[in-house]
C-alpha cells in the first residue's frame, strides 16, 4: 500500500481497484459518468457498473493518498478484538498452564496490531516503506506464530490453541487484500498450504489421528479464503461509496461554485450596469460631468475584477470597519449618502470568509436602497450583538409590503444565502411608507 507504487494502468476502477488495492483510491478523476450521481432513481446494477467503469488512470491526490492507508484499519481492529477472543476461549477450554505458548502470541499479537494503528494514524510515511515493511513483517510473525505454538503447546490442548495464531493470519490476509489486492491476498493464503504440511509433519500425534488433522487443516484453509472474501466485499464497498461520494462532492463544488459566481457578478457588474444605465437629471444639465461618472464606475469596477482575477478574490485583511467604509466612498460615486457609525467592536477577530460575506451583503443592501427606496440617504451601524458582530442598514424611505413582494435574487441568493454560508443570518423588515432595516449578523 505504498503511496510510491504506480499501479498497472487500467481504465476500469473496480478491476484496478481488485488487483490493486487500497493505493487506487487515491486517484480522483476531475469527470465521472452522469450515472453516478444522478439524482433521479436508478436501477442499481446501472449505478454500480457506472461507479465500476470510471477511469483510475486519473492523478492521484496527495490528501487520498494519505487517507488509503486507512482502509487497513478494519483489519487489524478485526485482530484486535479477534485474536483476545480466541486466547479466551483457548484458556477456558484448556487452562492457562498449558497454553502460555498462547498467551505470549496473543500479547505479542495485541501489541503489534496496536502499534501498527498508532504508526498509520501518527506517521505519514510519504514514501511507503514503513508501511511496506510492516506487511512483511506482519506475514513473518503469523507463521512463525503458528509453527511456534504448533510445537510447544501439548497434544490436548492443540486442537483449540492453534487458533489463536490461526486468527491472526486471517487478519493477516484480510490486510493484504485490501492493502495490495486480491492476487497478494490469495497469495498468502496460498502460503498457508506448505505451512498446513509443515504444522502436520512437526506436530506429531493428534486426537483423532491423521484424517482428523488433514480435516482441521482444511477447515483452516477454507477460513483464510473466507477472509480474504470478507476483506475483498469491504475493499469492494469503500471504493465504490469513495466514488460515489467522489461524485458527489463534484457535483455539490460545481453547484456551490456556480452560486458563489453568480452572487459576485451580480453584487458587482451587474449592480454597476444597472446603475449606470439608470437615467438622472444630471443627464440632460450637464452630459459631460456624467460622461465622466459613467467612465469613473467602468473605470472602478475593471479595477475591481482585475483584482479579484489576480489574487482570488482580490481582498484585503482590513478590518470590517474599514471595509464598509471603502463601500460607503464606492455607493457615494452613485449618489447614495451613507453614514456609517461604527460602535467600540472589535471587528478584526472575523474571519476572512465571514467579513467578505458581510461586506458584500451590506453593498447588496445599498444597491437596494438606491434602486428601490427612493432616498439617496442610509445609516449603516456595526456593532456587538449576540456574542457576534451585527450590521444594520437603516433607510427611510418609501419601503414596501414584505408579504405582497417576494424577495428576490439579492435578498434571497446573495444576501440571505451568503450569510448562512458562514454561520450567519440576514434579516430583512419593511413597511410601506416607514423604510427598510436590514439586519446582518455573524458569530465571531
Amino acid at each position: 500500500m505504498s503511496p510510491v507504487e504506480n499501479p498497472a494502468p487500467e481504465s476500469n476502477f473496480l478491476v484496478a481497484l481488485l488487483r490493486d488495492g487500497a493505493p487506487v483510491l487515491a486517484t480522483a478523476p476531475r469527470e465521472l459518468p452522469d450515472e453516478v450521481d444522478d439524482p433521479t432513481p436508478v436501477p442499481a446494477t446501472r449505478r454500480i457498473a457506472a461507479l465500476a467503469a470510471t477511469d483510475r488512470s486519473a492523478p492521484r491526490d496527495s490528501l487520498m493518498i494519505r487517507a488509503t492507508r486507512y482502509g487497513v484499519l478494519l483489519p487489524l481492529a478485526f485482530r484486535a478484538l479477534a485474536v483476545p477472543v480466541a486466547w479466551g476461549w483457548v484458556v477456558a477450554t484448556s487452562g492457562f498452564a498449558g497454553t502460555w505458548p498462547c498467551t505470549v502470541v496473543a500479547a505479542l499479537s495485541l501489541v503489534s496490531t496496536l502499534a501498527a494503528v498508532v504508526l498509520i494514524l501518527k506517521v505519514p510515511d510519504l514514501n511507503g516503506h514503513i508501511t511496506r515493511g510492516l506487511l512483511y513483517a506482519d506475514v513473518v510473525f503469523a507463521l512463525v506464530s503458528c509453527l511456534v505454538v504448533n510445537v510447544t503447546v501439548p497434544a490436548q490442548s492443540h486442537p483449540h490453541a492453534v487458533w489463536v495464531p490461526w486468527v491472526y493470519l486471517c487478519g493477516t490476509v484480510a490486510l493484504w487484500t485490501i492493502a495490495r489486492g486480491v492476487p497478494s491476498g490469495m497469495a498468502v493464503v496460498l502460503l498457508s498450504l506448505p505451512l498446513q504440511a509443515v504444522l502436520l509433519w512437526t506436530g506429531g500425534p493428534r486426537p483423532g489421528g491423521i484424517g482428523a488433522q488433514v480435516a482441521g487443516a482444511l477447515a483452516g484453509s477454507a477460513i483464510l479464503v473466507v477472509a480474504s472474501f470478507t476483506a475483498l466485499g469491504s475493499l469492494m464497498l469503500v471504493g465504490l461509496g469513495n466514488r460515489l461520494a467522489l461524485a458527489i462532492g463534484i457535483r455539490n463544488g460545481r453547484t456551490a461554485e456556480r452560486a458563489r459566481t453568480e452572487r459576485a457578478l451580480h453584487d458587482t457588474v451587474l449592480q454597476v450596469l444597472e446603475s449606470m444605465a439608470m437615467r438622472t437629471t444630471e443627464d440632460e444639465e450637464d452630459p459631460r460631468a456624467e460622461l465622466a461618472r459613467l467612465r469613473s464606475a467602468a473605470r472602478a469596477q475593471a479595477n475591481d475584477l482585475r483584482r479579484g482575477l489576480d489574487t482570488g478574490d482580490g481582498q484585503q485583511a482590513d478590518g470590517l470597519g474599514e471595509e464598509l467604509a471603502a463601500v460607503a466612498t464606492e455607493m457615494a460615486r452613485d449618489g447614495l449618502r451613507a453614514q456609517l457609525v461604527v460602535a467600540d467592536v472589535d471587528d478584526d477577530v472575523l474571519s476572512e470568509v465571514r467579513r467578505i460575506a458581510v461586506r458584500d451583503a451590506v453593498r447588496e443592501a445599498l444597491r437596494n436602497t438606491i434602486k428601490h427606496a427612493g432616498t439617496r440617504e442610509v445609516v449603516v451601524r456595526l456593532e456587538e450583538r449576540e456574542g457576534g458582530i451585527a450590521v444594520i442598514a437603516r433607510d427611510h424611505g418609501i419601503g414596501y409590503d414584505e408579504a405582497e413582494r417576494p424577495p428576490g435574487f439579492g435578498v434571497s441568493k446573495s444576501m440571505k444565502a451568503r450569510l448562512a454560508e458562514v454561520g450567519g443570518r440576514c434579516t430583512v423588515e419593511s413597511r410601506p411608507g416607514r423604510g427598510t432595516r436590514v439586519t446582518l449578523w455573524v458569530p465571531r
